[in-house]
This record gives C-alpha cells, structure tokens and sequence, in this order.
C-alpha cells in the first residue's frame, strides 16, 4: 500500500483506557434502552412477575464466564474477540465458525435496535410537535449518523457515549426512586424479586431478553488492539460492566413492578410499552423531567447503535485483515485509526436488512427489534458457551505462570456448563418471544440462524484450510503474527 493512500491496515493503538471501555461496554447494553424496551417488552411478552430476579441470576453466570474470558484477554489481543478466543481454544475452523455466529448476532442486535430508535423517535415526535412520518424515516436518519461517528477515531465516540451513559443512568435512578417512593397500593411488593415467580410461565423470554440486554459486556475483547495496557484493561472493564449492569437492572425492573403493581406490571407494559416509565415520571415527578428521560431514552439507543456498529466494524475488521473475508475489511482511516471498510459494510447490511422489513410491512418494535433480539441472544449465549471451553482448551495447550487453577479450567468448565443450560432454555422456549399471529416456523428459524451461520463458518474453515493454508494458519493470530505473503488477496491492499 503506498504512502499516499488514504487508509491503513491497522487499528490505533493506546487510545483507550478502562473507563474507555467500561463505557463502551454499559452504553452496549443502554441501561435506559433496557428499561424502557427491554424490560417492558420482557414484562409485556412473558408476563412472568419475578422477571427482575432473572438479571441477578444471568449476572451471576457472566461473572463466571468472566473469569476465564478476562484470564485468556491476557495472552490473545485481537479485534476479533470471541473469534480468535475460540480459534486459539478449539481450532481454526472452529474460530472461523465462530466468527459467522458472531457476525450474525451483533448485526442483529445492532440492525434490531433500528426499528425501536424509529419507533420512539416517530411517537415523540408526533406527541410534541405533531410531526408524522413513517417510523423507517427516522430509522434511516439514525442510521446515517451512526455511519458518520463509526468512521471517527474511537476515542471520540467513546467520549459521546460516556455522556449519553451518564445522563441516562441519571434518569433510571430517578425513575427508581419515584417507583419505590410511590408503591401500588401504599406497600412495597418483593414479588418481583421472589423466585417462585421467576421459574415459572414465560421463563424462555424472560431468559432472552435478559441475555440480550446484557449483550456487549463481553465486548471489551473487541478493543483489546486499541487500549493502553490490554493484559489488565480489559478485565477490570469487564468485572465492572457484568457488575453494574446486572444490579442496575434488577433494581429497575423490579421497580417497574412496585409502582404498577406486580398483578398489573403486564397489562400496563404491554398498553403502554416504554410509555410505562414516562407515564410515571410525568405522574410522580414532572412533565419536563419527564421529557427529559425520553429525550436521554432516544439518545440511550442511539449509544447502543453505535457500540455494536463498532463492535462489528472490528470483527470485520479483524477477518479482513486475516484473509478469512476479503482483504479490504482490513482498511482502516490513517488519521481516525477507525475500521473505514468495516464500518461502511455494517452501514450498508443495516440498510438492506431495515429496508426488507419496511418493504414487507414487519411492524418496528414486535417484529424488527423484538426478532432480532431473540436471534442475538441465542447467538451470543453459544458464542459464550464455546468460548468457555475455548479457554479451557487454551490453557491445556499452553500453561501460563500466574493463572489459577480456577481461572484456567474450574471457572470456564463451570460457565460452559451454565451457559449450555441457558441455551437451551433459550432455544426450547423461544417461541414465547412471538406474538400468536407470527407463524410457527419462526419458533425454530429464528434461533436456528445462529447455527445455521457457524455451519457456514465451519464449512469456510476447511475450505481455507484445503485451498488456503497460509490464510488457515494464521486464523485467530491476531497483529502480532505476520500476515500471509502468498494470499493474492494481498494485492486489494497493495
């Protein structure tokens, strides 16, 4: 590539520090995004009252998939994250199969999230300035500026999405505390944290949108190549979110219940949907904090749209730069350091995927966002279930000094396990995620994406590795290791 080119084939490195990451990895999951649509659509769909209980629970088991992901960051440093986790663990092909499933769920978070952005962006403004559009206008306006920040240097789109966190948790805690202060019936109910309530009806969505709304914790592995000290950073990023995430919104979701009332958190979700919580900052507090929170609520998915456009942007990143896609997914800005071609591959797959649903009529919210959720959560729940024993293989094939027993086999054998479960509750009850009218085939095509891409992925590994094996052999080496010389893929970026 000539120094006159306008772009690289390599990431900024040292722009990052644990507070980087810790934002991007809690604005990934939107604590305002969960409440307001993750939440209510949990409470709508399930009608399962101990909900709250479920995020304490799956906190609990990503803290113990943590353990071995943060102890394997230490020794792989790649954009390519869950990717090169599992290449280095289970195999090459296997990574490769990794990398498809990866692809599929963070695109169908990061595309889903549109149709709710296009939604409440369309209510709010209709409500208050009555202007009326269809809610794909505003879908595909969220869209271009997503695509203007993703092609920015990372250190600017971490400073916006910590102001968009901040402002966000701000108002969830003022929604809590004008929940619990003003009870359904004067006293407040523990009912949604009873677990009698929880392990019952509607358990499969409860599970799914719970492990959705947790969905780029995980992501800190991703700017692994972009931060100062990734031996460290990317664990410590990585305890805090599971930590914060899975306390703030246990909290909050069972608030929701104290002040409509466990009997009634359903019907008042599923009439009102994110409404629920405003309603309740205009009845308790005012109409302008109110106004407030929705406005912080937009701006709460805006910040997740752009973490898992990032996130993505850098797996394509990462495949491009290792051949296993084509090469010019590896270019990157010369004055941003952003993934350029990765970015504009996910803005045009965004566009494609929201314009089929417009055209076909899908409604933004029950089919759009809450679909797609379902096929991220299923995603990255197998991405975390493989990457778990990908650790434990790791670490038999290559002892460390300085790594436990517990963090080396014990943990990472104890997630795996833990995550398979989650899986298949997930899987087995997935069709309480569908509305009655959807068709009954989504119950099995939906969850069956995921798989249906790491068949792919795999089927792609052995084919580099019989046709390609300079590109094989360096699948899941990350930028440390010399890229293959006899790849005529090389010549896109010559």
């Amino acid at each position: 590539m000539s120094s006159s080119s306008p772009v690289e084939s390599r990431l900024r490195q040292g722009r990052l520090g644990t507070v980087h990451l810790v934002f991007f990895t809690v604005a990934a999951s939107a604590p305002l995004t969960v409440l307001g649509g993750g939440v209510t659509t949990m409470y709508a769909v399930s009608g399962n009252v101990g909900g709250a209980l479920s995020y304490v629970l799956l906190a609990a088991v990503l803290a113990v998939f943590a353990v071995g992901y943060a102890a394997m960051s230490r020794f792989v440093s790649n954009a390519g994250a869950f990717y090169s986790y599992i290449a280095n663990g289970l195999g090459r092909a296997g990574g490769v199969a990794g990398s498809f499933m990866a692809l599929a769920a963070y695109n169908a978070i990061q595309i889903g999230l549109y149709g709710l952005f296009g939604s409440i962006v369309g209510d709010f403004l209709a409500d208050k300035f009555g202007v009326t559009q269809p809610w794909w206008v505003w879908a595909l306006l969220g869209l271009i500026l997503v695509a203007v920040l993703g092609v920015l240097q990372v250190d600017l789109n971490a400073t916006v999405l910590a102001v968009l966190l901040v402002l966000e948790c701000l108002a969830v805690v003022v929604f809590d505390l004008v929940s619990l202060g003003n009870p359904a019936g004067g006293t407040i109910s523990l009912a949604g944290l009873d677990p009698g309530n929880l392990f019952g009806a509607g358990l499969g969505a409860v599970l799914a949108l719970g492990i959705a709304s947790f969905t780029g914790f995980e992501s800190g592995a991703i700017y692994s190549e972009e931060v100062r000290d990734p031996r460290r950073t990317v664990a410590r990023a990585t305890y805090v979110a599971v930590a914060f995430t899975g306390g703030f919104y246990a909290l909050s979701a069972w608030a929701l219940t104290v002040v409509t009332g466990p009997d009634n958190a359903q019907a008042a979700s599923a009439e009102a949907g994110p409404g629920v919580v405003f309603d309740t900052l205009t009845k308790y507090a005012n109409a302008t904090i109110a106004d407030v929170a929705y406005l912080l609520f937009v701006t709460s998915v805006l910040a997740a749209l752009l973490s898992f456009h990032n996130g993505v942007a850098r797996y394509l990143f990462a495949l491009g730069r290792e051949r296993v896609l084509p090469a010019y997914l590896s270019r990157t800005g010369i004055r941003t350091g952003a993934p350029v071609a990765g970015s504009l591959t996910q803005t045009v797959l965004a566009v494609g995927v929201v314009l089929a649903f417009v055209l076909t009529g899908r409604d933004p919210v029950l089919d759009l966002f809450t679909w797609l959720s379902g096929v991220a959560a299923v995603g990255v729940v197998l991405l975390m279930t493989l990457t778990s024993a990908a650790v434990v293989g790791f670490f038999r094939k290559r002892p460390e000094p300085g790594v436990s027993r517990w963090q080396r086999a014990i943990a990472p054998g104890l997630a795996t396990v833990l995550l398979f479960g989650v899986l298949a509750v997930l899987v087995v009850n997935f069709d309480a995620l569908l509305a009655p009218e959807n068709p009954d085939y989504l119950a099995w095509l939906l969850p069956g994406v995921s798989v249906l891409a790491g068949a792919v992925g795999f089927g792609w590994g052995l084919v580099l590795r019989a046709t390609r094996p300079a590109v094989y052999a360096a699948v899941g080496r990350g930028p440390a290791e010399p890229l293959p010389t006899d790849d005529p893929a090389l010549a896109l970026v010559r």
